[in-house]
């Protein structure tokens, strides 16, 4: 199968997930999808910044390669980066133009001096926050006025050939039934689901370039 084709069918397994996640249970057992309880309730980079979210998740996964070579997966992420590692086909049909890469790109990789998170070309960045070189790497704030948001990538080491790889989203709105319904009904749902394919993207890319390494 081509990769066209690829991410087509992926594209449209991740549409049948996002019309899932709009079934409340679901949306609620994903938003802490590979996340044990200790994760969940751990003080992350930015939870001040959103102290009572209306919404998010907490996700995490395992990654059968070392630390310092995950990081440079989640460093590079982001539009006009390294992509998302999710599904292209779903961003690009609202022009995001996202294509994910299946190698490490240095001059992707965010720095102190990153713009922030782009999502779309014609969208402002989410703005960059902090950065904890082969840690973590936070971006949020007030993207949109009264809207505050957090969004943070831990990396944490298991052993030298393990990591374990958290992923929180927050956010808040202003009070109103259009604010609820967009974040509730549409954003939180989409984002979820894209969020856990993001975590596959990252594992799947860091475990192939560490089994390539090795020469199995």
């Amino acid at each position: 199968m081509s990769k066209r084709s690829t991410d087509i069918w992926e594209g449209l397994c991740g549409a049948f997930l996002i019309a899932v996640a709009l079934i409340p249970p679901l949306l609620w057992s994903w938003r802490r999808w590979g996340a044990t309880d200790a994760e969940v309730r751990r003080t992350l980079a930015g939870d001040e910044l959103v102290p009572h979210p209306k919404g998010g998740f907490t996700q995490a996964i395992t990654i059968r390669s070392p630390r310092e070579r995950v990081w440079p997966w989640v460093a590079q992420i982001g539009q006009g980066r390294g992509g998302f590692y999710s599904y292209d086909f779903l961003e690009n049909l609202i022009g995001c133009n996202i294509h994910s890469v299946d190698r490490i790109v240095p001059e992707y990789q965010h720095d102190e001096k990153s713009e922030g998170l782009r999502l779309h070309p014609k969208m402002p960045p989410v703005p960059f926050l902090a950065i904890e070189p082969g840690r973590s790497l936070l971006f949020g704030g007030n993207w949109y006025e009264d809207s505050p948001t957090a969004w943070v990538l831990a990396v944490d080491e298991v052993n030298e050939n393990t990591t374990r790889l958290i992923a929180r989203w927050m956010f808040d709105f202003k009070p109103g039934l259009g604010n609820t319904v967009m974040y509730k009904g549409f954003i939180e749902p989409i984002s979820t689901v894209m969020g856990r394919k993001m975590l596959l993207g990252i594992k799947k890319r860091a475990e192939a370039a560490e089994f390539k390494a090795s020469g199995a």
